[in-house]
């Protein structure tokens, strides 16, 4: 039995995994990809970096530290959490079991079935507005989506951009504002078109080309709602809810990053990673009697 299963390979759960482990626990990792990060083309707004970085290189050096420093590793999909005294973990064709679990799997985005989404990643499609709005001043924005988030990340951009819509894709809006600045249209998006280089128009199911500088794809739930459902896990219906450690109301158990609400970014999912694997190590050690171990964590200036 492991003393920690995190679950998310993202930057929060592999924080976690690296402070768990650093405090001399058994510590497994299962996830089955990294989510939306790995598709950032450039990261201009985390510390430490002088230069861009993609989501894809920041997310294997996290990963190859945790590994480095003995971090356990299932690529899985998890399918099950349960809990009798102890968790176990199911996953498509094994199970494993812990003493606690983070849960750290962010908030993926479905992705819509729209010919040209895919060529056009890193090339105008985008997955965050608040990472690429800024390449978009005085553009023309669209957030694919029919939701809260479609509307939180189009408030986003209408800042900075020229015009934005929010496309439903043939689905009813239902966020439960508007904003009398982003015109919304419920049409089908049939295809996303442009030259090489960038995106240029959205091609709608009545035939009209829609002019197009970038376009933001904002769908999605937390899968880690639904693990957390199944165990009576507080939440508000959108987000794990937990306390001042990533806490939750089930004792052992805990949750970090973009599955808990907030602001989606990469330093705070790493901030609430560090908090995570910091409180269950001292949940597992007042449950046991295990000694705290002496680590060097490094200094403040």
């Amino acid at each position: 039995m492991h003393d920690v299963i995190v679950v998310g390979g993202g930057p929060a759960g592999v924080t976690a995994a690296i402070y768990a482990n650093r405090s001399g626990l058994d510590v497994l990792l299962i996830a089955r990809d990294a989510g939306s990060l790995q598709k950032a083309d450039r990261i201009e707004n985390y510390y430490g970096f002088v230069e861009p970085i993609s989501g894809a290189e920041l997310l294997q050096n996290g990963l190859d530290q945790a590994r480095r420093l003995g971090v356990q590793f299932v690529t899985a999909e998890v399918t099950g959490i349960q809990w009798n005294d102890q968790f176990t973990v199911s996953t498509v064709d094994a199970q494993f079991e812990s003493a606690s679990i983070i849960l750290a799997t962010g908030m993926p985005r479905r992705k819509a079935a729209i010919p040209g989404l895919t060529q056009y990643e890193g090339k105008g499609v985008s997955y965050c507005a608040v990472c690429d709005g800024f390449f978009y001043r005085n553009k023309t924005v669209a957030v694919i989506g029919n939701g809260a988030y479609a509307l939180s990340e189009a408030l986003e951009l209408k800042h900075l951009a020229r015009q934005v819509y929010i496309m439903t894709n043939n689905r009813p809006y239902e966020a439960e504002q508007e904003d009398p600045d982003i015109i919304i249209k419920t049409e089908k998006v049939k295809q996303i078109t442009g030259d090489d280089n960038s995106v240029q128009q959205l091609v709608l199911a009545s035939g009209e080309s829609l002019p197009i500088d970038g376009v933001f794809v904002a769908e999605g739930t937390a899968t880690a709602l639904d693990l957390a459902l199944k165990l009576g896990i507080e939440n508000d219906g959108k987000a794990i809810l937990v306390g001042p450690n990533q806490e939750t109301n089930l004792p052992g158990l805990f949750a970090a990053g973009d599955c808990t609400g907030g602001l989606l970014q990469i330093a705070i999912a790493v901030g609430d990673g560090a908090r995570a694997g910091m409180a269950a190590s001292e949940w597992i050690r007042k449950k046991t009697g295990m000694k705290s171990q002496t680590v060097q964590w490094g200094t403040r200036d």
